[in-house]
């Protein structure tokens, strides 16, 4: 998937640079706010001292934290791709996130705002969190849980999930999230390649107005081969729901934890003490579990998330809307925000429950300064209207961060209009559950920020955009995301898998982590993440990225969001088929829409970009996290059955979809 500067691709296809420059033509530039340049915790100089030492650059964050024992060596990078940072260093996670703070007189700063979908709330102070986390440690060492046991989590958005978390890292008990929106069968999975010997959980959480139910998915997985192992179900009662229960392995969070001394003291670990397993989707359908250790896991997130958010622990209000069973939930609700000593919110429910206002009556209530959600969700409430968040009073909103796939342009300029009232700048972060956290973004008081765009790597990090034979690419053109150097929140294998690891991630380029994403490189050198190279589409050999006809579908006044796919065809190889929610008063009925949407797409990126089919819907299918699962999508455009639909937000929507097919899209 690459292009050089005459247009040739590397397997030898010819394709116009029409398509590659179209991302490459924004010209709108945004500096930053006067006032935050002048008083920005991280300046230009920090890429200086990087490049000059970049070891010592990684040596010095990490002082940012509290060490047992003080490490001397930075990075072991002696047995590549399988690094060592900090290694002889000896610190807890879950002593830097709460009881230091605490010790340094924070104990009455809020920790957690907690708000619950039904609307009940919950301020949990740094000294009340160090209890919490104490007395859960407690209990899991009375369940048996030891140091190197992995311990399976499977909840809601609740303040249980991070005091579990924490609790695990406190006893050094590797964690495994399991987003509270799978299956049994995948949970059986991940409990089973884990190998994790207790499961904690809930009998279920608010979603939508109503409760939904946790507690018999894990009765359920645990009737699957394998899952033998699991003593014990440590079960929060968060909606009061009926729940079955198994005398002598299941016992209730609040009969348990509640009994426990909150006094602990916790042990310090070597900074390569397995810190959680977190699994992500494999190209042959078994779940990779990515590996994260401890010291240069927490030295990463604790400085990026005070670099990339600018923030103020003693004024800021932060709010990640990620769930914690996804790396952005780990990283940015949890390790970073609480190790850095910050307030930060934590929410329940969707953004549309009970009504389409409710994040930013949020971000009212709580006077959240920064926030960081994911392009789906800001295109979403595009669809809704600019007239929500208009009735609502933003204006504490200082920082916005959008996370999870690239950004459109548009929705980019929406987000900065309707959202940051045109003041406050947007960092569009890349990074992946490998990488553990941010490695490419724009620095609110240094960046010139571009819409779409996630500019540059941050000091310390290493990327560039390389060709087919791994040559780096000119400005102007693209190819493939690599990293060339070793990071310190970087995977550490893949968990019982170490070849995996070397096949998935090191293979295709030598001594290069290949991250599977495309990218381009703008004349000024900055890049624009194209999304996973599987979702660039060969269109009568030509590779067209599903982004880029998103991006110019969404640009027209009548589109709210799009998702495109690329379906088999027998004479083009795949065809463009999209599929796109409509805005401003516009309907599937609307004649000549189709072709008109189809006309502008053309006209955008050339006419071998124009989608074949384009069928207008209500909704489009997403998981809990805000994903658009879109390989679903092509299961509707190639007339296959559905695959899995279990970790979708609402299954029925597929439903929708599939009834809306017959006569929706044109075909000319």
């Amino acid at each position: 998937m690459t292009w050089d500067t005459t247009g040739t691709l590397g397997m030898g296809e010819v394709v116009s640079n029409e398509s590659l420059a179209n991302l490459l033509r924004e010209e709108r530039r945004f500096a930053p706010p006067t006032d935050l340049a002048a008083n920005a915790n991280v300046t230009a100089e920090a890429y200086e001292l990087a490049k000059a030492d970049r070891l010592g650059f990684w040596a010095e964050q990490a002082r940012r934290l509290s060490w047992e024992t003080e490490p001397t060596e930075t990075l072991d990078w002696s047995n590549p791709p399988f690094a060592k940072w900090f290694a002889d260093g000896k610190l807890n996670v879950a002593y830097n996130c709460v009881d230091r703070h605490v010790e340094n007189g924070l104990g009455d700063r809020v920790a957690i705002h907690f708000e619950g979908e039904p609307g009940d709330t919950r301020a949990i102070t740094y000294a009340e969190l160090q209890r919490e986390v104490s007395q859960a440690a407690n209990a899991l060492t009375e369940l048996g849980v030891q140091a190197g046991d992995r311990v399976a989590i499977y909840l809601p958005m609740i303040p249980e999930a991070v005091i579990s978390m924490l609790a695990c890292a406190r006893i050094g008990a590797p964690h495994s999230l399991v987003f509270g929106g799978f299956s049994a069968d995948a949970l059986a999975t991940r409990i089973n390649d884990a190998d994790a010997r207790v499961i904690i959980t809930a009998d279920g959480g608010y979603r939508r107005g109503k409760p939904s139910a946790l507690k018999p998915a894990v009765d359920e997985a645990l009737t699957r081969p394998g899952t033998e192992n699991v003593r014990s179900v440590l079960v929060v009662r968060r909606t009061g729901q009926d729940t079955a229960w198994a005398e002598g392995r299941d016992v209730w969070w609040h009969e348990m934890v509640g009994r426990q001394s909150d006094q602990h003291t916790p042990e310090a670990f070597e900074a390569e003490h397995p810190l959680f397993i977190l699994y992500t989707s494999g190209t042959t359908g078994k779940p990779k579990g990515i590996l994260h250790t401890t010291g240069g896991y927490l030295t990463q997130i604790s400085y990026t998330h005070s670099a990339v958010f600018d923030l103020k622990p003693e004024s800021d209000v932060f709010w990640c809307t990620a769930d914690v069973g996804w790396v952005t939930g780990h990283s940015y609700i949890v390790y970073g925000p609480l190790s850095n000593g910050g307030t930060e919110v934590l929410y329940e429910g969707t953004p549309d429950s009970p009504h389409q206002g409710r994040w930013w009556e949020i971000v009212q209530k709580y006077g959240v300064t920064i926030l960081y959600t994911a392009p789906t969700a800001i295109r979403a409430c595009m669809k809704w209207g600019d007239d929500i968040p208009a009735k609502f009073d933003l204006s504490s909103l200082r920082i916005l961060g959008s996370v999870g796939e690239p950004i459109n342009p548009e929705a980019w300029m929406w987000y900065r209009k309707h959202i940051g009232g045109d003041r406050a700048p947007i960092v569009d972060t890349w990074w992946q559950t490998e990488t553990g956290g941010m490695m490419i973004s724009p620095l609110p008081g240094v960046t010139e920020t571009k819409p779409g765009s996630a500019q540059v790597p941050l000091p310390g990090i290493a990327a560039t955009v390389v060709d087919d034979d791994a040559n780096e690419v000119p400005n102007g053109s693209g190819g493939y995301l690599v990293l060339t150097e070793p990071w310190p929140s970087m995977l550490r294998t893949i968990w019982g898998d170490d070849q995996r690891y070397l096949d998935t991630y090191w293979a295709r380029f030598e001594n290069k982590y290949f991250a599977g994403d495309g990218a381009k490189r703008d004349e000024d050198g900055d890049i624009w993440l194209l999304g996973r190279v599987d979702d660039v589409m060969l269109v009568s050999g030509h590779n067209i990225s599903t982004t880029e006809v998103e991006s110019a579908l969404v640009s027209h006044p009548k589109v709210a969001e799009a998702a495109v796919v690329g379906a088999t065809d027998p004479q083009t190889t795949q065809a463009i088929c999209a599929f796109v929610i409509l805005r401003g008063g516009a309907t599937a009925e609307d004649e000549g829409l189709v072709d008109e949407l189809r006309a502008h797409v053309a006209k955008a990126l050339g006419p071998i970009a124009k989608p074949k089919r384009v069928l207008p819907v209500a909704e489009l299918p997403k998981t809990r996290s805000g994903k658009i699962m879109r390989r679903l999508l092509r299961d509707v455009a190639e007339n296959r059955a559905l695959g899995d639909v279990t970790t979708l937000t609402d299954s029925s929507v597929m439903d929708l979809i599939q009834s809306q097919l017959p006569g929706a899209a044109s075909e000319d």
